[in-house]
């Protein structure tokens, strides 16, 4: 378990740096990733999300806490991410319980949980707050994610 931990922990650590590249090195080749905004993401979209996420970040810090080993392969841990959502300009803090499975010594599984319409309020405004709950914003949201992976990926030639 404690190896675990600590593939946790040295993640956890250059994501706090966006240090992309050896945040994926933490995952094995056919990682499966998951969260409310991007929704399931296999191998090279999870690397290339996190490329993207980190070279757009602005005003970033992150802390994590609570790790937590489930059994012999699943930990969980907890983060909070503080940012500038570029397209509003708006400082949104994310809260968020990770779920990840290792093996072999890499991450296979990770899934991030979070409340989408407390993202969608703080980094939208007014707007997300009045239709942050609804389906149809949040779809928009993951509509607007998707597309922008698909151009990143195709912009650094990744698909």
């Amino acid at each position: 378990m404690h190896d675990h931990e600590e593939i946790v922990r040295r993640f956890y650590t250059a994501f706090s740096g966006l240090d992309a590249a050896a945040m994926n090195s933490c995952y094995a080749d056919n990682i499966i990733f998951s969260d409310p905004v991007f929704g399931l993401l296999e191998g090279l979209e999870v690397v290339a999300m996190w490329e993207m996420l980190c070279g757009n970040a602005r005003d970033f810090s992150l802390h994590f806490s609570d790790i937590q080993s489930v059994d012999h392969e699943y930990i969980t841990c907890r983060w909070t991410a503080t940012y500038t959502f570029s397209k509003t300009g708006r400082q949104v803090t994310n809260h968020v319980k990770a779920f990840i499975r290792i093996v072999d010594g890499k991450i296979t599984e990770h899934s991030d949980g979070f409340r989408l319409s407390t993202w969608i309020s703080q980094a939208l405004g007014w707007k997300g707050v009045l239709l942050g709950w609804t389906g149809w914003m949040k779809r928009k949201i993951q509509l607007n994610a998707r597309r922008n992976l698909a151009a990143f990926m195709e912009k650094r030639s990744v698909i």
